[in-house]
């Protein structure tokens, strides 16, 4: 499996909706999605930008059959997300001094 990292720019959303979308994802069952592995999501003067990193492109699109029937029920405008494979991946809580 190769990480992929995830885009989403959601023209629109709010971060009540965002909020309401991961109150909906646990509702779900899906507390800690499988195969994710970081989550970064900032409000903008347009909407909602969403960085993921993901163990791999398979486990993303698995958790879209959970995310996308949320997505439609709060009626958060449609995107479609930019797939990247992940060439490199700091996390500076990881370095040893």
């Amino acid at each position: 499996m190769k990480k992929v990292m995830v885009q989403f720019d959601f023209r629109g959303m709010t971060t009540k909706q965002f909020d309401q979308c991961w109150d909906e994802i646990r509702k779900a069952g899906q507390t800690s999605p499988k195969g994710l592995l970081h989550h970064h999501a900032a409000p903008t003067p347009n909407g909602m930008l969403i960085f993921d990193i993901w163990e791999s492109a398979e486990r993303f699109e698995a958790f879209g059959k959970t995310l996308m029937p949320i997505l439609e029920k709060l009626k958060i405008p449609k995107t479609k997300p930019s797939i990247f494979p992940l060439h490199y991946e700091y996390n500076g809580n990881l370095v040893v001094h």
